[in-house]
C-alpha cells in the first residue's frame, strides 16, 4: 500500500521532470552540433564541434562571461552578508520581529520582470528627483545609462530581492543552535562579538552551504531582472549569460551556436556550484 502511494505521487513528478528538463536538455546538446537557425523549414547542417570551437573567438561571449562572473561574485557576497545581518537582527529581542521578517522577505515575492521595471523607474526618475533635491547628483543619477554603474544597479536590485529569502534560511540555522551553548558562553564571559565569531557563525556552516549554493545558482542564471532592468545595456555592459544566450538564439537566429553556449553555461554553473558545496561541506565536518 505504501509503495502504491509512493508511486502515485512520485511518478507524475518524474514524468514532468523528464519532459520539461531532461528531454529539452538532451535536445539542446544534440542541436549544438548543427548549424541551424531554429526554423524547421530550413535545413540543419551537421558541423560537429565547430560551434564549441567558435566560442573562443566570440568576443561578446567572452565579455558576457566576464561580466557574469563579476556580477556573481559581488552579488553572492552582498546577498549573504545582508542575509546573515537580517537574520541576526530579527532573531534578537526586537518588539517588531514578525513585521521586520515580513518586510524583509516581501521583495522576494515580487516577480523578477515587475521588480526590474519598478527599479527602472526608481533609477530613472526617482534618483533624478532625489539628486536635484539634495544636491548629491554625483550619487543620485540614472545608473542605468552609465556603463560603469549599470552592473552595480543590477547587483543592488538582485541583492534587494534575494537577501530576505536567504535570511529565512539563516534564521532556521540560528534557531537550530542550542541555547545551552549560548548560555554557557555567556557564563564564561564571552562578549556578543566573541559568541558571533566563535560559536554562531561556525555553527551556521550548513546554512552557508545552502545559501551560497542558491545565490551562486540564481546569480549565474539571472534573466528576468536583467531583461527588464537594463536589457543588457548600455552597450552590452550588463548582458549576462542567460540573456546573451537568449539573444544569440532568438535575436540573431543562431540556434546551434546558442545551444553550444548554453551547454558550456551549464557545465560552468555545475562546476562552480558543486565545488562550492564540496568545500563548504568539508567545513561543516570540521566544525
Amino acid at each position: 500500500m505504501t509503495k502504491g502511494w509512493f508511486a502515485l505521487f512520485t511518478i507524475p513528478l518524474l514524468v514532468i521532470f523528464v519532459t520539461v528538463v531532461i528531454i529539452p536538455f538532451l535536445m539542446g546538446i544534440y542541436y549544438s552540433f548543427f548549424d541551424w537557425d531554429g526554423i524547421r523549414a530550413n535545413p540543419m547542417e551537421f558541423i560537429g564541434l565547430e560551434n564549441y570551437l567558435q566560442l573562443f573567438s566570440d568576443s561578446r561571449f567572452i565579455e558576457s562571461a566576464l561580466v557574469t562572473i563579476k556580477f556573481t561574485v559581488i552579488a553572492v557576497i552582498t546577498v549573504n552578508i545582508l542575509g546573515v545581518t537580517f537574520a541576526l537582527l530579527v532573531t534578537s529581542a526586537l518588539r517588531t520581529v514578525n513585521a521586520a521578517r515580513a518586510m524583509l522577505f516581501m521583495p522576494n515575492l515580487i516577480g523578477g520582470l515587475i521588480l526590474g521595471y519598478i527599479w527602472q523607474f526608481i533609477f530613472t526618475d526617482a534618483f533624478k528627483i532625489i539628486g536635484e533635491a539634495t544636491g548629491f547628483e554625483s550619487v543620485f543619477f540614472n545608473w542605468l545609462l552609465d556603463s560603469d554603474y549599470s552592473l552595480y544597479a543590477l547587483v543592488f536590485v538582485f541583492t534587494w530581492q534575494m537577501a530576505g529569502y536567504m535570511m529565512i534560511i539563516y534564521i532556521a540555522g540560528i534557531q537550530g543552535i542550542s541555547n545551552d551553548v549560548i548560555e554557557a558562553s555567556k557564563i564564561d564571559g564571552a562578549s556578543y562579538w566573541q559568541r558571533l565569531r566563535k560559536i554562531i557563525l561556525p555553527l551556521l556552516m550548513p546554512s552557508f552551504t545552502i545559501c551560497l549554493f542558491l545565490t551562486l545558482s540564481f546569480a549565474f542564471k539571472i534573466y528576468d531582472v536583467n531583461l527588464s532592468l537594463t536589457g543588457g545595456g548600455p552597450v552590452n555592459s550588463t548582458e549576462l549569460f542567460a540573456l546573451h544566450i537568449y539573444n544569440e538564439i532568438f535575436g540573431y537566429g543562431n540556434y546551434g551556436f546558442g545551444q553550444a553556449k548554453a551547454v558550456i553555461f551549464f557545465v560552468l554553473v555545475a562546476a562552480v556550484t558543486l565545488t562550492q558545496v564540496y568545500i563548504t561541506k568539508k567545513r561543516e565536518v570540521e566544525m
